[in-house]
């Protein structure tokens, strides 16, 4: 943590690794008391491989530049019922352009592209290969039986056959899809998947031990099948004066000021220094934005609101926001990790328990 900057560094290798308690119990003092305040913190020594890492960046800043606006449109996100063949959209996954998305009731200046656990064993990714399996399906006489390799536990990899139900989809419930161009998109965010879901598993674990709650009780039993959510947003520079006037929330901004839903947010973000902020308040001084800056070989973490209710409001899910002020174009990948879909979190004082499946769809429902 340099001198200007109020967000610690973290090391988790502790949890990554066989270590002596003394190492799990040192690392979990930092992080309790970086995530009461303020909120945000930098986590160091994750073991993400710096060649995926740095792949999963190249590969989102060329389709953003540069795919074709057909391929776009090919994996854009569409309501609930739209978009062809049946009505594949679910009102959540894929391509979005920018001032799709809305934080606060105001578009940001944003594009993206969203991707989500699998809500049903055995099911596809994009429609190209539901397609395809249906047509093998028919030609064998609807047996099944598909030849996609196994899925595991993060349910990132593809596989055929299982009780998916075709389109047209619920809200969330629809397939994920992935861009052809670049090429090995795929390939790489799929492996990602699997890394951030072991980092996130590491991470949770630390924050049970933390709160007393034990390593693999509450948080690691209630993300075994983690919801996660993963994004790929391009940031172009903010319109004309929208740049002075997004500094007091009152203009255009890259993403409004907003808390994160689910457990914990581990963010990946390419060299671009002032554009995402937290909210930090500090005892006897006036809140303040405050540049979350890259940290050279580090992700970016924050709480999410079911985690501070997990924490009965000790930790704090800080509110944040980009507001992308430099020329060039900014690029990131968030990875929230976020509890099981039928998980029951405890309700804010005086209100009830929530299922965070519910809880996910009443926030994705206010997003476009």
């Amino acid at each position: 943590m340099s001198p200007q900057s109020p967000f610690p560094t973290i090391d988790i290798s502790p949890f990554l690794h066989p270590s002596p308690p003394w190492r799990l119990h040192s690392t979990c003092a930092l992080l309790s008391a970086a995530c009461a305040h303020p909120g945000f913190f930098y986590l160091a020594n994750h073991n993400l491989p710096r060649a995926l890492t740095d792949r999963v960046l190249a590969l989102a800043r060329e389709f953003f530049l540069d795919a074709p606006a057909a391929e776009k449109e090919r994996i854009k996100r569409r309501d609930v019922g739209q978009g062809g063949n049946g009505g594949r959209g679910d009102g959540a996954r894929g391509y979005q352009v920018i001032g799709d998305n809305v934080t606060g009731g105001k578009r940001d200046w944003h594009e993206a592209i969203d991707w989500y656990r699998p809500v049903r064993e055995g099911e596809p990714f994009d429609e190209e290969e539901e397609e395809e399996e249906e047509e093998e399906e028919c030609c064998a006489g609807g047996g099944g039986g598909g030849k996609g390799k196994g899925k595991g536990k993060t349910g990132s990899s593809k596989s055929g056959g299982g009780d998916r139900q075709g389109p047209p989809y619920e809200l969330l419930k629809g397939v994920n899809a992935w861009p052809r161009y670049p090429e090995g998109f795929r390939e790489a965010y799929e492996e990602y998947v699997d890394k951030m879901s072991e980092l996130g598993t590491a991470v949770v674990r630390a924050m049970g031990l933390a709160l007393g709650h034990g390593m693999d009780d509450v948080f690691v039993g209630n993300t075994r099948k983690s919801a996660w959510v993963m994004r790929a947003i391009g940031y172009p520079p903010l319109p004309g004066d929208g740049r002075a006037a997004g500094e007091d929330g009152g203009g255009v901004v890259s993403c409004g000021a907003h808390s994160d839903y689910g457990c914990v947010t581990l963010l990946l973000a390419d060299e671009t220094k002032g554009a995402l902020q937290a909210w930090v308040e500090t005892e006897g001084e006036e809140g303040r934005w405050v540049d979350v800056d890259p940290v050279e070989g580090a992700l970016v973490v924050n709480v999410g609101d079911m985690m501070s209710r997990w924490s009965g409001g000790k930790w704090k899910a800080t509110r944040h926001r980009v507001v992308h002020k430099g020329g060039g174009y900014r690029v990131s990948v968030p990875f929230f990790f976020e509890p099981d879909w039928d998980a029951r979190v405890p309700g804010k004082e005086g209100e009830g328990d929530v299922i965070y499946g519910e809880y996910l769809e009443g926030k994705v429902k206010g997003n476009f």
